[in-house]
């Protein structure tokens, strides 16, 4: 049963003595550290007695400062999040003035604008296998480095190659840094609140988003660069302040540094001698699996998994997030809308939505924030259709702007409370652990091969029918509520062996 329940736990790096996480299980130390003053006989006490004994217990870990180093982990680890958002949202400000600049046609602009989805292509594939093999700290230490190289080269260009060469490098880092920063918050976070400290990463995207969006629409696109730099300067020097996953050291053989790791996130003061030996012997059972394969994703006991993975990042792209994120200047001057105006507005409310979403994610689940999402973005894209429509057809032409902006925060509060982060918090939490690795770099290349897909089509569908292709978009959420009212489990309060024994009885 130790085995069990370490695979329930340590795979999503709960908080507390003993591995217990947020149950009312209490271990033997707890027992008797908590019985020392009473003296009691060694016989089982009520249900009432252990829940109490088990909830001191938890209040002197997090005395011991577990929860506060988990907190500051998390916050050094979502500046990778912060950087991808910047990435992603420093071509929608700039379009008019590289174009100007450079002398970029419309079609090399969009080759700028999605090129970052090729680098991050690659970076996917790698990712996996970089974060198993380096670790999760050295993982994103790489990949902010080459960002840095990759905002210099597009503040020096002088030509769309040089834009094109740091656009790629930003993508490599962006494709790593999504799958890393997830695993690693849900490998280090209590159960209780995984969820919730998962969905930080995409708060932090739609931070950095925002932050090139607002900070864009009032500098030149060459000053912008310092936005995506200062991220990269804090993850580097975070890093050295706290530790590795103690999972994955205790994976490589590193004794010494695992228990180093473990008692730094569990507390000074407490005892992890329980935990340790139940993570190693976790760890020995796992040896004993076969290494993954590709193909291994095709084998029944994971195909619901790579379903469930994969269909949530296509309708997440087929929603059309890239072509509104990376264009939406562009969006709002073909309605008639100031486009700084309308990219500042989307700035403002990104972080206060996502943040709720956040604070819902443990509360109300996941299958219903999704759900609720993909309506949002439908509604959203179909108010847009409609005035591009009314547009074309020249009908009341002082109601476009209006609808087109309304369209498009409805489109955007809708994603950034569901399909931005519960994606990619499912995705960390429904592979079984020899599969992780793998099964989520496959997530994740098709996250970017989808982004790629869009983000380079939309100006060309744009040009085909405005309308067209916002009613296209939306018609895609309305497949999205079916998809994942069919075949998204809840991972809501569900320990990561519970998650995947749903998935298994689904076969």
């Amino acid at each position: 049963m130790a085995i069990v329940r370490v695979a329930e736990d340590v795979e999503a790096g709960v908080v507390g003595a003993g591995g217990g996480g947020a149950g009312c299980k209490v271990t033997e130390p707890l027992l008797r550290r908590c019985g020392k003053e009473e003296e009691a006989e060694p016989n089982i006490r009520d249900e009432a007695e252990a829940s109490e004994c088990g909830s001191q217990g938890r209040l002197q870990a997090d005395d011991g400062g577990s929860l506060r180093m988990v907190l500051v982990s998390t916050a050094v680890a979502v500046c990778g999040s912060f950087e991808f958002g910047t990435c992603v949202g420093y071509s929608a400000p700039t379009q008019s003035g590289i174009i100007h600049e450079v002398g970029l046609s419309i079609s090399e602009f969009a080759i700028f604008g999605s090129i970052l989805t090729i680098g991050a292509m690659i970076g996917a594939v790698t990712s996996g296998r970089l974060a198993d093999f380096l670790g999760r700290k050295m993982t994103m230490r790489i990949s902010a480095t080459i960002c840095m190289f990759g905002w210099l080269s597009i503040h020096l260009a002088k030509s769309a190659i040089m834009l094109y060469f740091g656009r790629i490098l930003l993508g490599f880092s962006t494709g790593v840094l999504s799958y890393v920063v997830p695993v690693f918050i849900a490998e280090i976070a209590p159960k209780n609140l995984r969820g919730g400290l998962a969905t930080s990463n995409q708060l932090l995207i739609c931070c950095g988003s925002s932050a090139t969006y607002i900070i864009g629409a009032l500098v030149a696109w060459r000053n912008l660069v310092l936005v995506g730099l200062v991220p990269c300067v804090l993850l580097l020097g975070g890093l050295f302040f706290i530790p590795e996953s103690p999972r994955w050291l205790a994976n490589v053989g590193r004794e010494k540094e695992f228990h180093a790791s473990l008692q730094k996130l569990r507390g000074e003061d407490t005892d992890i001698s329980e935990e340790a030996i139940e993570i190693k012997e976790y760890i020995e059972s796992l040896r004993s699996f076969p290494k993954a394969r590709l193909e291994d994703l095709l084998l029944s006991k994971n195909i619901i998994a790579v379903i469930v993975g994969v269909g949530l990042m296509v309708f997440q792209q087929l929603g059309g997030i890239n072509g509104v994120g990376f264009y939406a200047s562009y969006i709002f001057s073909s309605a008639g809308f100031s486009g700084k105006l309308g990219t500042i507005l989307i700035g403002i409310i990104q972080i206060p939505i996502t943040l709720f979403g956040a604070i819902l994610m443990d509360r109300s689940g996941r299958r219903f924030l999704l759900m609720v999402s993909a309506s949002g973005t439908f509604l959203g894209c179909f108010l847009t259709g409609i005035s591009f429509f009314l547009k074309a057809q020249g009908l009341f032409p002082e109601w476009v702007p209006t609808l087109a902006l309304s369209g498009i925060l409805v489109y955007i509060g809708a994603y950034s409370i569901g399909m931005g982060p519960v994606p990619w918090v499912v995705m960390s939490e429904i592979f079984s652990i020899n599969m992780k690795a793998i099964g989520g770099s496959l997530v994740t290349l098709v996250s970017w091969l989808g982004s790629f897909a869009i983000s380079y089509s939309f100006s060309f569908l744009m040009d085909w029918s405005s309308a067209g292709t916002f009613f296209m978009f939306s018609a895609a959420s309305l497949v999205t509520i079916l998809f994942v009212a069919k075949l998204v489990p809840e991972t809501k309060g569900r320990t990561l062996e519970q998650i995947q024994d749903s998935l298994n009885s689904r076969r």
